[in-house]
């Protein structure tokens, strides 16, 4: 049987023997999703933090909605930080996804009130930011603070395509998020895209060649 890995501080660990304290975790959400931004967030949390609800925590993926929603203000509390970024479909379509995940991870830092000292990232590197740092893959199922950031950013990015569902009935954001469903598929081939679908993404390019 697989013995089941739970986020831990380890990561964080490395950074905090170095006597550096100030660390935080960074992920993004709806990267791969057919319309709306990507999001990201940044949380920092203290050192050795034990706070009861940690044993909750895990990568946002495998959370319910209503989990995520008593999650959210738990982390917000508890972080010495956070910051939340977006990175919008034009400049995905613009840039490419993983420019616009950096963009939005950049943004995320640029919120926070007390900038870190080093990063944790979940696979990717920022290579603008002059911190120590590390990409780590699947790092959303292995660090608190990358999984912390990942219930932010999911959460903030889930919010705002409610708000997007009022504004384009008919295409089901509140259930999928914009993400590639077959309701999101068949609304699409009847009504055609919005202004906020990544025109440069697959599925939206082959309905525009027919259209």
């Amino acid at each position: 049987m697989t013995r089941r890995v739970y986020p831990n501080f380890k990561y964080e660990r490395e950074f905090w023997r170095q006597g550096i304290v100030f660390v935080a975790g960074l992920d993004e959400a709806g990267r791969g999703a057919l319309a709306g931004p990507v999001s990201a967030a940044a949380v920092m949390l203290p050192v050795e933090f034990g706070g009861s609800w940690l044993k909750k925590i895990k990568d946002s993926k495998l959370l319910t909605p209503e989990e995520r929603e008593w999650l959210m203000p738990r982390i917000l509390k508890s972080a010495i930080s956070f910051g939340v970024g977006f990175a919008s479909h034009g400049f995905i379509d613009g840039n490419g996804i993983v420019a616009a995940t950096r963009h939005a991870m950049m943004a995320a830092l640029a919120q926070m009130k007390l900038f870190p000292q080093a990063l944790i990232i979940d696979f990717l590197h920022l290579p603008y930011i002059p911190l120590p740092q590390r990409g780590i893959v699947d790092g959303d199922f292995l660090s608190i603070s990358i999984a912390c950031a990942s219930v932010l950013a999911k959460v903030s990015r889930d919010r705002l395509m409610i708000e997007m569902d009022a504004k384009y009935p008919g295409y089901g954001f509140i259930r999928h998020k914009g993400y590639c469903t077959e309701e999101h598929l068949e609304s699409l081939s009847r009504l055609g895209p919005t202004e906020v679908h990544r025109r440069s993404f697959q599925p939206i390019m082959d309905l525009n060649r027919l259209l």
